[in-house]
């Protein structure tokens, strides 16, 4: 029904519970997903997620019959200062994180760019190195559990929110193998080019995330903002990109009730552009 490469992800419908979730993106066609684990954003996978947690969401999400992507997760502000406990704690909350990702057999976990805040805690280059650093661990980590790390940079809402600083955390990441995960609508919301984005990134995004944007608002449907999809599609097919798409459309211009049908309709328009 839609393009193979093209999922969708559970935030799309975060309203609902993670079996209701699933099968609605079953039913609408859907075959392959992101599993959302943002506490806050998506409560699917809850947050403190300990070995019975680990259990019941592989269980349903096995039950459901889709393929998952990727694990979309967070461990915890990347560039804060924690104490032992707290570093313990950020270790403990990543293997489960890093066991479901396995247990559903989905390529990646992605974790944020940083703090859900543009200010630097200690230094705009101190802190970069901190959440490098933390991404260069976890990454290392998943290589132990058969799977790959990924980041999504730039989002505007965290540390990494603009073209420069994704640019300057892509830079202490090359060569580390972990994955950029690219979102149109946080590129946009950022004031930024999407092909520049591509540009600065070239031979670097591991994934897309597809939703629509105007400067400064993230949650707008496919072709309610300013978000030059075809272009932006284009341009990674020249480069050579063979990676998936997914639609994390969590939108505020449509009703519950209309999210299905929207989601349908665009999935139906990315299909034609891929």
């Amino acid at each position: 029904m839609f393009n193979s490469r093209l999922g969708c992800s559970s935030i799309s419908f975060r309203h609902q519970d993670l079996q209701t979730a699933l099968r609605t993106m079953g039913d609408l066609g859907f075959e392959e997903i992101d599993l959302g684990a943002l506490p806050g954003v998506c409560n699917h996978v809850p947050y403190e997620l300990d070995a019975a947690a680990v259990s019941v969401v592989s269980t349903e999400v096995a039950a459901s019959g889709l393929r998952v992507r990727s694990v979309n997760g967070d461990i915890g502000d990347l560039n804060a200062v924690l104490d032992a406990d707290s570093k313990a704690a950020r270790e403990r909350h990543l293997d489960a994180l890093l066991t479901l990702t396995a247990n559903t057999g989905a390529k990646a976990l992605v974790l944020p760019c940083g703090a859900l805040d543009h200010n630097p805690v200690r230094s705009l280059e101190e802190d970069l190195d901190a959440i490098a650093g933390e991404l260069i661990h976890a990454g290392e980590r998943a290589a132990e559990f058969g799977v790959e790390l990924w980041t999504e940079s730039l989002h505007f809402l965290r540390f990494c929110w603009n073209l420069e600083r994704a640019g300057l955390l892509a830079d202490r990441l090359a060569g580390s193998g972990i994955g950029i995960v690219m979102d149109f609508s946080h590129i946009v919301a950022s004031g930024e080019d999407t092909l520049e984005y591509l540009e600065r990134h070239y031979g670097r995004i591991a994934h897309v995330h597809l939703r629509d944007a105007v400067p400064g608002n993230i949650n707008l449907g496919i072709g309610n903002g300013n978000a030059d999809f075809a272009a932006g599609l284009r341009r990674l097919s020249g480069q050579g990109y063979t990676g998936h798409f997914s639609l994390e459309l969590e939108t505020r211009d449509v009703t519950h009730e209309e999210r299905p049908a929207a989601a349908a309709k665009a999935a139906s328009f990315i299909s034609d552009l891929i």
